[in-house]
């Protein structure tokens, strides 16, 4: 019966387990799902990470090559993030260009990544005005299930902060690159952007970390970005339900919690993969 109910009628079956200030899957309204990262996942790649956020999952490989720098800003590397969603992760997309959502997260992390200062540009460069680093930063959704952008940005700081580059120096006689694959050194990780997402229901009603079936009953959604300092980095609100100034504050609070609760979940990845 409860499953005939909620075919027919999704969204009031939703509205009446918020009344009861729960979810239909059982979590509270400010209830995160078990979040879990795994560092290192693919060997091929400079750095990467796999991060699970309930059942959405998506894994971020980090490959660097060689460029020359800009011809505005001699100094400087480049960082190029693309996300795909893939028919592989949900029925709801299909083969070919990237469609609007998945154009509109890979924008959303290129802003991350300039707004927050995650690296600075100018740590990529090799040899002023010669060489340079470019990190390409696939993301790839393998299984969507609602919060891909929590879930990117999570991969996407865990993968960077997993990369290792060889030293590389420019031989002065022929002016070629020679690098040194035996001495490697991690990225200069300047601030740790982590990303909460909220979807509004019935324009009052605030719910954390929402489910794909969520966000499609939701009438507005809204993703914070904050850093350890609790400095803003990003704010998406793609249209929808308006926010009060106090619902904004309350979400940014929020966020602050969040930031902790996943930097330590990363730092205790992170320090169990060193050796003893």
């Amino acid at each position: 019966m409860a499953a005939g109910f909620k075919t027919v009628e999704p969204l009031e079956y939703y509205r009446r387990f918020l009344k009861e200030n729960c979810r239909p899957d059982g979590r509270e309204l400010g209830e995160f799902r078990t979040t879990t990262v795994n560092i290192g996942s693919i060997t091929t790649a400079d750095g990467s990470a796999l991060v699970k956020l309930g059942n959405t999952t998506v894994i971020c490989g980090v490959k660097g090559e060689f460029a020359a720098p800009p011809v505005d800003s001699l100094n400087k590397g480049y960082i190029v993030p693309n996300v795909d969603l893939p028919p592989l992760c949900s029925s709801r997309f299909r083969s070919g260009p990237p469609g609007e959502e998945a154009q509109v997260a890979s924008q959303f992390i290129a802003d991350v990544i300039e707004n927050s200062q995650i690296i600075q540009k100018e740590d990529l460069c090799i040899s002023h005005g010669k060489l340079a680093w470019v990190l390409y930063c696939d993301l790839i959704c393998l299984d969507y299930d609602g919060n891909i952008l929590d879930a990117c940005t999570f991969a996407l700081l865990a993968a960077l902060k997993n990369v290792q580059l060889p030293a590389v120096i420019i031989n002065e006689e022929t002016g070629l690159a020679e690098v040194n694959l035996k001495k490697k050194s991690h990225l200069n990780i300047r601030t740790h952007p982590i990303a909460t997402s909220f979807a509004i229901f019935d324009d009052t009603l605030l719910i954390v970390d929402p489910t794909g079936e969520e966000e499609h009953l939701a009438t507005g959604t809204l993703t914070v970005v904050m850093d350890e300092e609790g400095k803003l980095c990003c704010l998406h609100k793609p249209g929808g339900s308006g926010l009060t100034g106090a619902k904004l504050q309350d979400c940014m609070s929020r966020a602050v919690t969040r930031h902790k609760e996943v930097k330590k979940l990363m730092d205790e990845v992170i320090k169990s993969m060193k050796p003893k």
